[in-house]
């Protein structure tokens, strides 16, 4: 079992305690993996102290607060990037804003958990981020490494990929030998099935691309004076086959000639996975309304549905990676569990903010602001 070194760093003994307490017999694990994580927790009550741990020790995780005697959590994350610590950072504080959220993701924070948290979500946040370490660390591998690395990366794939194709082909082969009939209507069940199962694969690798296109920074970014009006059109066309299959109707409300400084791509894929999802998770012969607004300096932007909503419990974990809403009324709904968490890197790089508004059997309304000019 491998073991990551978690530095929580917080002036305030019980939090640092409460924290080695839930983690100390925790693991995680995942399919693709042959062993599981487990958790070793340091401790320091400023952000000198934990700067001086990092400097003589490796440390794989950090839990940060921000308002710390001395040092803030902002200033150590500064530090942190400066001297290029491979230590991924989340931060853990009851002061969050919009200003500490740009600043502290800008210079590198993964994700957020605000004060006070419950155990389970200490541990869902745990998870996700040991994820996402994990991919990290295995992408630098396969950049570096020779064929073993990049096999052990494969596997993550495969995993994902490898049911999907196992169920199509058994459709395939059962429609091959004519096992239901000779009729085409005895193998309706199946053929939508198996439609479903490509559309989730497809889903999939849109989303890794995306995820891939983000993290790396290969790809320049194409900054420049866009129309939104006209690449929210172009969203439109993109779902508008899945809101026909599932009769849907889409309502879009936005001024023509609306223009920021971005990157088309980019927002693109914001509006395609809020657009997507409003319709995917919606009720047959559902509503979406789709707005777009100027505020100010802001650009405001609202996809709201008439779906199956979620609890607010569910809401709070909505934007990590590999999260998927898993219940009844989702089982049959296919998906990466990477559209929204790609959504929020992307809208952060414009400075702004995603939020989420949702009710079960009622809906949700996801509201994202970006800065017009982001320099």
């Amino acid at each position: 079992m491998e073991t990551l070194r978690v530095l929580v760093v917080d002036d305030e003994p019980g939090i640092r305690s409460g924290i080695d307490r839930i983690l100390r017999n925790y693991t995680v694990g995942f399919p693709f993996m042959e062993e599981d994580f487990e958790f070793c927790v340091l401790e320091a009550e400023t952000g000198e102290k934990a700067l001086e741990i990092m400097e003589r020790e490796l440390v794989d995780i950090v839990l940060l607060d921000n308002k710390l005697p001395g040092m803030d959590g902002v200033e150590v994350l500064e530090v942190m990037k400066q001297k290029k610590y491979d230590a991924l950072v989340m931060m853990i504080t009851s002061y969050a804003s919009l200003d500490l959220a740009v600043k502290a993701t800008s210079n590198g924070a993964y994700n957020f958990v605000p004060k006070p948290f419950t155990p389970q979500e200490l541990k869902s946040s745990i998870e996700n981020i040991t994820k996402h370490l994990y991919l990290k660390r295995m992408t630098r591998k396969m950049q570096d490494g020779g064929r073993e690395e990049r096999f052990q990366f494969l596997s993550v794939l495969s995993h994902e990929l490898k049911s999907p194709i196992n169920a199509v082909e058994g459709y395939l082969n059962i429609m091959l030998e004519k096992q239901a009939g000779e009729n085409i209507d005895d193998y309706r069940t199946m053929i939508e099935r198996s439609v479903e199962r490509l559309r989730g694969m497809r889903m999939l690798i849109k989303d890794l691309l995306d995820l891939t296109r983000y993290e790396s920074g290969d790809r320049p970014r194409q900054v420049k004076k866009v129309d939104l009006h006209e690449i929210a059109r172009t969203s439109l066309d993109t779902v508008e086959a899945l809101a026909r299959q599932k009769d849907v109707s889409v309502h879009f409300d936005a001024p023509e000639n609306l223009y920021m400084e971005a990157d088309a791509g980019e927002i693109e894929i914001i509006f395609n996975n809020l657009l997507s999802n409003a319709v995917k998770y919606n009720k047959d012969r559902g509503e979406v309304f789709f707005t777009l607004k100027e505020e100010d300096d802001r650009i405001r932007i609202v996809v709201e549905d008439t779906g199956i909503g979620m609890k607010k419990e569910d809401t709070e974990k909505l934007f990590n990676e590999f999260v998927r809403i898993r219940n009844g009324k989702t089982r049959h709904i296919s998906g990466s569990g990477l559209g929204l968490s790609i959504t929020k890197k992307f809208v952060e790089l414009y400075g702004g903010k995603i939020q989420v508004e949702s009710e079960s059997d009622k809906g949700s309304t996801f509201t994202v602001w970006l800065k017009k000019y982001n320099r």
